[in-house]
């Protein structure tokens, strides 16, 4: 679908159907690169994705990973419902075959035919990060001729030497991203949604710090005595202040560094995925440098029961969208990363995303 200005009628900006964003919003965090799948999820058969209303399909053609509109220029079949053999993706309907960057490469009912020009994919850069696939549904022309130069956000940790690195699966929410990433940025909320898992509700006060504006966003320094060990874990230093450093990367992505005793360090990426302005798919890397060698599973089974926390919370608030117009929603001393964040996606020029 594609927005048309009213009073020029020329074409503003091509949008996917049934898109849940305004036109201008759109056109703006479509430039942005977005995690769509983890890289383990991508195997011989052809992945399905959403990103921004658009569905997308992902396979790998070798050593290349293809990102293309999830649909068969010949007869509009999802190409995510056909077949895949790690080097290309057949089409469900008549078995027509696409490889490496979205071409075609055998029509099975005319197999000696000239194969015709257009029956090509509409395909977008991807890059391979983190142990997930991103990719740009607008992306600069320079991204596109060597998506080695994405502006992905740097993940602490993720290539030093002596971090264990795993990759969380997805995690949905039903709700805006930004109201996803707001939640990640919010430390005032420790000791009331994750009394189950590290917070303590006897330790709910929220010391002085500051957010400081950066290029891409901003970030923060937090300090204060709220531990990040697991409820009932031993501990054995109660004074020690801890250092938790937020940076956030505009639109929806933030990372989080939560320094431990004796130069422990967890780091966390909070990659928010906008599927549309009402789902959103979250993906989580981590890389610390302590415990090492502790199973992944039990990694993913504790984030994922923070993730759950704070879900319960996102799903139900109102206005489901994240209002940008400082009026609607009262703010308090803690809410400086709030503050910070929303006046960051004003500065890209946003509006709303959809009407609550």
């Amino acid at each position: 679908m594609t927005a048309i200005d009213p009073d020029q009628k020329i074409s503003v900006v091509e949008l996917p159907r049934d898109c849940t964003f305004d036109a201008s919003d759109f056109a703006i965090i479509a430039r942005y690169w977005y995690p769509i799948a983890g890289s383990a999820e991508v195997t011989t058969a052809p992945l399905s994705a959403t990103l921004l209303d658009e569905p997308l399909v992902v396979y790998r053609a070798g050593e290349q990973i293809v990102v293309a509109n999830d649909i068969c220029p010949h007869r509009g079949v999802p190409l995510s419902a056909g077949t895949g053999d790690g080097q290309s993706v057949a089409c469900a309907y008549h078995g027509i075959r696409y490889g490496a960057g979205g071409a075609c490469i055998s029509v099975p009912a005319h197999p000696t035919a000239k194969i015709p020009a257009r029956l090509t994919l509409r395909t977008y850069p991807a890059v391979e990060r983190y142990g997930l696939i991103w990719t740009c549904l607008r992306p600069d022309p320079q991204h596109v001729a060597d998506p080695s130069t994405a502006p992905i956000p740097p993940m602490p940790g993720w290539d030093e030497p002596g971090y264990q690195q795993v990759t969380c699966p997805a995690f949905d929410v039903a709700a805006f991203a930004g109201r996803q990433v707001e939640g990640f940025l919010d430390v005032a909320h420790f000791g009331f949604v994750h009394v189950d898992t590290f917070g303590d509700p006897d330790n709910a006060e929220v010391p002085d710090y500051s957010p400081v504006t950066t290029d891409s966003g901003f970030e923060v320094d937090y300090w204060s005595t709220v531990a990040n060990y697991p409820r009932g874990a031993k501990i054995d230093e109660p004074e020690f202040k801890w250092l938790r450093h937020f940076e956030a990367h505009l639109p929806f992505t933030a990372t989080l560094v939560v320094h431990f005793p004796n130069g422990g360090r967890l780091c966390i990426m909070n990659a928010a995925s906008p599927v549309s302005a009402r789902h959103t798919r979250m993906f989580a890397p981590i890389a610390k440098n302590f415990d090492i060698d502790q199973p992944e599973q039990d990694i993913f089974d504790f984030n994922s029961r923070i993730f759950e926390e704070d879900r319960a919370i996102v799903e139900i608030q109102k206005p489901e969208n994240l209002p940008l117009d400082p009026r609607i929603e009262v703010n308090i001393a803690a809410d400086r990363s709030s503050v910070a964040y929303r006046r960051g996606l004003r500065s890209l020029g946003l509006t709303q995303f959809f009407t609550a």
